[in-house]
Order: C-alpha cells, then structure tokens, then sequence
C-alpha cells in the first residue's frame, strides 16, 4: 500500500513537467511560437466565414501578402541591428517610377535591375548617413521617406504611368505548379534570407550588432558594413515590391507603396522581433505578415467597414509588442 501511494502523485507531475516543457518550447522559441499562432488564426477565421479557406481566397491572400513580405524581409534585418527604416514606402514609390520610365527604352529584365540597384543606392546612403554620421535611423529614414516621395512626383511629373508591358503581368501569374509566380519568389527570398541569418557569419553578425553593439566591436566584427549592408538589402526590398506592385496592376503611380512601413514594421513585430535588435526571426517575420493578411481579408469578407480595419490592426500591433515584452523578460529570468 505504501508502494503504491508513493506512486500516485507521479502522474500530476509528470503532466505539470511536460506542460511546463512545452510553455518553455514556445517561450524560447520563436518560430514554434508563430506556427501555432498562425493555425489558431486560421481555425478562428475558418470558423467565422466558410469563404476563407476556399481555394481561390487562398491564391488572393498569398497575392495579398507579397509585396508587404518582401519589404518586411528587407525591414528584418535592420530591426535585427536595432534600427529602423520608415523610407521603405517612399523608396518602393520612387523605385517604381524609376522601373517604368525604363521601360520605355530598355528591355523587363534591364528595368528591373535599374530598379532594384536604385533601391540599393538609397538603402546606402541611409545606411552611409546613420553609421559614419551617427544619426539616429529614425531621424535619417523619415528624412529620406519625404525625399523618396518627393522625387517619385518630380520623376514622375505627378503623373501615373500606365502602358507597362504585358510581359511584366508574367511576374504575378499562375506558375506551372498552379501558386502564384511572386509568392514563389517570395518564399525563394525568405528561404536564401534565412539560409544567410541562420548559416552565415554575415547573418549572425547582425544579431550580435542587436544584441550588444559594444561586444560585437570588441569581438573584432565589422559593424560598419554589416549595418550599412542591412539598409541596402531594405532598400533593394522596396524595389522589389515596387516590381511587384507593377506586375499586379500593370499601371505606377507616385503614391505607391504608402503605408508600408507600417505595415512592414508590424509585420516583423507581430512575428516576435524586438525592436531594441538582436532577437527575431525570418520565419516569425514571415508568420507575422500573413497573419495580418488573414485578419484583413477576413475583415473584408465579413463586410466589416474599412475605417474599422485599422483599429484591429492597430490593437493587434500593440498585443504583439506587450506579449513580446513579457516573453523576453520571462526567458530572461
């Protein structure tokens, strides 16, 4: 009888031990984290409109998603080093200027890489400006954001620019395998981006500058150009999605891109990135993204008035951060 009292209690502990393993899994990690938000997400919404889960509100949200989660992949990385890039919208309404006035005189492939080079130049000097001038990326980004949008309407003449060939449209079609063209490309660019921040020296070079940017210069790294080399992969990114935008609407206007670096920023919050650096994910970043994508068009699909969107938007942002500051301080502990 003693035996077997000294065994009962076992079962409560084993089980309180396991729960307790699991709640340390998702705490610490981030990417564990995202998956089961993401299928919680999509059961909810399921469950409240029968139309969200059918096959062609599939092929329109990954659409959706790809311009906003190619420019928060670009925004990852510098949030990775504790900065912050709000010119990303501005840089996708200049670039994409840039795109279609070369598209009259050069060929797609041509315009597109005039396209993106230009996204990479003003991701430099945003970079060359906050790390050798010592600017706050705040104050340099907003700067730039006003400079890109003003050059979209000067390159521009104010004017939108339509006769975009057809052959661009090819970039947003169906693929041979039946998904959309750009969210392949888009899952390409998260794969080879966290091939880089997972494998590469380069990679965990951006978390160290996040982390502590003090012992990352003791430790010999080269601070400089990794954080310069952040800014221009966002900016490439913003090119981009100007590409993108392009290929969706066959038509650029100056004012495209507004409001991505809201919601490029959201994205990366809402994936468990912090904002001081040196702790996120790619994957999160990805999850982060898609998530706001379901909400919204679930919001659509429920004939909720677009003035509210933003307001759930907006709280979900702030839920993200708050639940993100209580995790870290718990993994911490």
């Amino acid at each position: 009888m003693s035996s077997r009292g000294s065994e009962a209690p076992e079962g409560p502990n084993l089980r309180s031990a396991s729960l307790a393993r699991y709640a340390q899994m998702l705490v610490s990690h981030i990417e564990l984290r995202m998956l089961v938000l993401i299928v919680l997400v999509v059961v909810g919404l399921s469950l409240l409109s029968p139309h969200f889960l059918t096959v062609n509100n599939i092929l329109n949200m990954m659409d959706q998603g790809v311009v906003v989660g190619i420019v928060a992949l670009g925004q990852t990385l510098v949030i990775l080093i504790g900065g912050i890039d709000l010119s990303v919208g501005s840089l996708a309404g200049v670039t994409g200027i840039v795109l279609g006035l070369s598209l009259f005189h050069l060929g797609v492939p041509a315009s597109i890489a005039i396209c993106l080079l230009v996204g990479a130049g003003f991701g430099f000097v945003n970079g060359a400006i906050i790390v050798w001038g010592r600017i706050a990326p705040f104050v340099v980004t907003l700067g730039m954001m006003s400079v890109g949008r003003s050059l979209a309407y000067v390159f521009s003449g104010a004017n939108s620019i339509n006769n975009i060939p057809e052959s661009l449209a090819a970039l947003s079609g169906d693929s041979p395998i039946g998904l959309p063209t750009n969210f392949l490309c888009l899952i390409a660019a998260y794969a080879v981006c966290w091939w880089f921040l997972t494998y590469c020296k380069g990679g965990r070079t951006l978390y160290a500058i996040g982390s502590n940017k003090d012992a990352a210069r003791v430790s010999g790294l080269n601070i400089p150009f990794w954080s310069i080399f952040a800014y221009v992969i966002s900016g490439v990114m913003s090119g981009a999605a100007a590409t993108f935008l392009a290929s969706r609407l066959l038509s650029i206007d100056p004012i495209g891109g507004t409001g991505l670096e809201l919601d490029s920023i959201a994205g990366v919050v809402i994936g468990g990135a912090s904002l001081f650096g040196g702790r996120g994910s790619i994957v999160g970043t990805l999850a982060g993204v898609f998530i706001m994508v379901f909400i919204r068009n679930a919001l659509n699909l429920l004939d909720v008035s677009p003035y509210w969107q933003g307001t759930a938007i907006g709280s979900i942002i702030v839920a993200a951060v708050l639940v993100e500051r209580m995790l870290s301080s718990r993994s911490r502990r």
